[in-house]
């Protein structure tokens, strides 16, 4: 099997991410059968499972580079992927080979299929394949310590495999996938903090919700699992920044530190401080990971597509800002980092995003909007989004591809404007291979 061909079989299978539609289920039974089926490869090492609505990747982002900065090999489980399925899959912090993945995915082929022929009805999905094709890769490189960001929600994702974690972490909840996950952050957070199982420490990170708190502080008092509430235990504060990282003072039960981080906003410091939450959990656990290994690994981490600079002449940032709470941060983030009150938004979600809300928070930023959409079966139409817009005053046209509304910006605003690229993850990644050149293998 090639790489081409592991990528055309995993989606045969349904991917919620292309089409959309999720696929209910009551438990993650099929998933449990496929890895026993394999000698369950998930378990056996330390585990670090990351649920909630933004920030998480960039959590377990960073706990994984702590984590091999202190010695141990790792294993990061992430989505989506900006260019590649490898990105998902990382191995002491690089991707898994086309090769080890086109190799892992054979040896995974007879047991799903024979897990679909014997199912009461129930199909697998291609996330599922995935999760699975991590865990078989963990288990052959012999990691001692695993980072699993969910997918969808937590109580129901493929991940949520495990009667034991060490640390399940909770990042900051907002209204998402409501179809799916409900419509309220107290429903929500109830799907999210289902991943909490007892004897795990839970580390809850600052929420701007305080329903969604609530229910994650009962869940570990249901599960008699010891709650960190980052919000209450840690103090931080920035120090410095510029357009290639910031460096901000963290205080906690363990001490302080000065930090450098190569990401900006200052939602990644509170990431951050979320990440070194985890550590402490750890270190109470018996792990040992001394601080100059969560100096040395935070100033190491590499999280592309979120509040990058991919240009600076004229300066182009990047981010999947994609739902309201996320686009205030992004507006906040451009005043506060780089002295911009209004820019150029280039701007694409997908088709279940809340445009309207998106469109309120970064109006009062937009000097102009260009929609767009991304070579992605679930892009919204780019009318959609430019109708929201232009409903707020704002001056908008539309524009079929991402490559295309760059050009285009660039010509508008000259080197000394400012581009915002800014939506879904698949519009960032075209970005990024426009600008910089970076194959895309979606």
């Amino acid at each position: 099997m090639t790489f081409p061909q592991a990528i055309d079989y995993l989606l045969s299978f349904a991917d919620f991410e292309r089409s959309g539609r999720f696929q209910d289920r009551p438990d993650v039974a099929p998933m449990l059968s496929l890895l026993h089926r394999l000698g369950d490869p998930h378990l056996g090492r330390l585990t670090v499972h990351v649920a909630g609505s933004k920030g998480k990747g960039s959590v377990a982002a960073m706990l994984d580079s702590v984590l091999r900065a202190a010695g141990l090999p790792t294993g990061l489980y992430t989505s989506p992927h900006l260019h590649s399925y490898c990105e998902r899959i990382r191995l002491d912090g690089e991707p898994i080979t086309e090769e080890s993945f086109a190799r892992l995915t054979e040896l995974l082929r007879s047991a799903a299929d024979s897990a679909q022929h014997t199912s009461d009805g129930r199909q697998l999905v291609t996330f599922d394949l995935l999760t699975v094709l991590a865990f078989l890769a963990f288990h052959e490189q012999k990691v001692q310590a695993q980072v699993l960001e969910v997918g969808l929600g937590g109580r129901v994702d493929s991940t949520n495999v495990f009667e034991t974690k060490d640390v399940c972490v909770i990042t900051p909840i907002s209204l998402e996938h409501t179809a799916s996950l409900g419509d309220t952050v107290e429903k929500i957070a109830w799907e999210k903090a289902a991943i909490i199982r007892p004897g795990s420490t839970v580390v809850l990170a600052p929420q701007a919700h305080k329903g969604a708190a609530q229910v994650v502080r009962r869940a570990a008092a249901e599960a008699d699992a010891p709650l960190i509430e980052v919000a209450h235990r840690y103090l931080w504060r920035r120090l410095s920044h510029d357009l290639r990282g910031q460096e901000f003072h963290l205080e906690g039960p363990h001490g302080a530190l000065q930090i450098r981080l190569p990401l900006l906003g200052e939602h990644q410091v509170e990431n951050a401080a979320t990440a070194c939450a985890c550590v402490d959990a750890l270190r109470e656990r018996g792990h040992l990971i001394p601080d100059d290994a969560v100096v040395h690994g935070l100033a190491s981490v590499s999280w592309p597509g979120r509040l990058e600079v991919l240009q600076e002449r004229p300066l182009v940032i990047a981010d999947g800002a994609h739902n309201r709470d996320s686009a205030r941060r992004f507006r906040q983030a451009l005043t506060d980092y780089f002295s911009c009150q209004h820019a150029l938004f280039i701007i694409g979600v997908s088709a279940d995003k809340d445009v309207r809300g998106l469109a309120e928070e970064l109006t009062p930023a937009a000097a102009g909007v260009i929609a767009t959409q991304a070579q992605h079966p679930r892009a919204m139409p780019p009318e959609r989004i430019a109708d929201a817009f232009a409903g707020l005053g704002v001056a908008t046209e539309v524009v079929k591809t991402v490559g295309e509304a760059l050009k285009q910006a660039v010509a508008v605003v000259g080197e000394q404007g400012v581009i915002c690229l800014v939506g879904s993850l698949f519009i960032v990644a075209e970005g990024r291979e426009h600008l910089l050149g970076t194959r895309a293998q979606r």
